[in-house]
């Protein structure tokens, strides 16, 4: 073949493989890799100080008819954006489901790791956090609501932000792993006297812990009106009776009155092989299928009943 020949079919072959190239549907990006174990976070956040797990806080996602809402993910004490959801970023992130999260509460002028140490100061003041953070993503996303995850402390400070902080026509889901509405150690009358008298006094490192103490000025903040919840948002209670940090882990089962949307599930009821304890229950599959079909019971997930170990959750 001449030169000009082998020109003219090595031209055509570039052609033909460029043409393939734009015609070529886009591929879909990878998947997140899941992971079920409440530690999962941690490695991220010590390769990446202050930085945000993989598919969550992307404020250019939008979301789609299927999944309207943005979630947000807000921790407990001591936790973080990172530490405390390696389990349920990649799994809403593979759902399609646009998820944030955010540190809230860090003590101020602290250096990293302090930084990553959440839920450290006031109530009040991580809920004003919150305020901002959810007004952030509602403007980015164009969702006129979102939908709540909260880990213990999260699952009680949101309710501050719901009830006097404008939130109650901008959340939809509001679903808690380990709540605590009546306070931990709600069943023990000198627990509610400690409330009392301690509830407002700043505790050392953890400023704002003695809110979450029944009889204290912020329990009643949050039981304003006789009932934890505000009517036009419905709640799920995700509890576990192995708790040792909510104590008794019935605080958190609080039946809904009438017009108030409420479902309360405790993990062994429909499954004895379930050993979440405080922790665990936020690294558990079971607990996050649940947490799935909560904010969207219209399409449930198949809850899988599965040994989960305590501390860990699974791996």
């Amino acid at each position: 073949m001449k030169p000009f020949g082998r020109l003219v079919l090595a031209i055509c072959a570039v052609l033909i493989g460029a043409t393939a190239l734009v015609a070529a549907p886009a591929q879909a990006a990878p998947a997140q890799p899941e992971n079920y174990n409440f530690f999962g976070g941690i490695p991220y956040e010590l390769q990446h100080p202050g930085g945000s797990l993989p598919g969550s806080n992307d404020f250019r996602c939008k979301p789609t008819a299927a999944h309207p809402r943005p979630v947000v993910l807000v921790h407990g004490t001591g936790g973080a954006r990172t530490t405390n959801w390696g389990a349920y970023v990649p799994m809403l992130k593979n759902r399609g489901y646009c998820v944030f999260a955010l540190t809230y509460g860090a003590l101020p002028s602290m250096p990293w790791p302090l930084t990553a140490v959440g839920g450290m100061d006031r109530i009040e003041v991580s809920a004003g956090q919150l305020q901002k953070f959810v007004a952030r993503v509602l403007a980015a996303t164009g969702a006129k609501t979102v939908d709540i995850i909260g880990h213990s402390q999260g699952t009680y400070m949101p309710e501050y932000y719901v009830k006097y902080l404008g939130g109650a026509d901008k959340v939809t889901n509001y679903v808690s792993l380990a709540p605590l509405w009546k306070g931990t150690g709600s069943v023990s009358p000198s627990m509610n006297q400690l409330g009392r008298l301690l509830g407002d006094v700043p505790m050392p490192m953890c400023i704002g812990c003695g809110g979450m103490l029944p009889g204290s000025s912020m329990n009643k903040k949050i039981w304003r009106g006789g009932s934890p919840y505000v009517k036009g948002v419905h709640y799920t209670n995700i509890m576990t009776r192995y708790d040792e940090l909510v104590v008794p882990y019935t605080a958190g089962f609080v039946p809904g009155r009438r017009g108030e949307s409420v479902d309360n599930i405790v993990v062994q009821d429909s499954c004895a092989q379930d050993y979440s304890d405080h922790l665990a229950i936020a690294g558990s599959r079971r607990a996050a299928y649940l947490a799935l079909n909560a904010l969207d019971p219209a399409h449930p997930v198949t809850v899988p009943c599965e040994f989960v170990p305590p501390f860990t959750g699974q791996s």
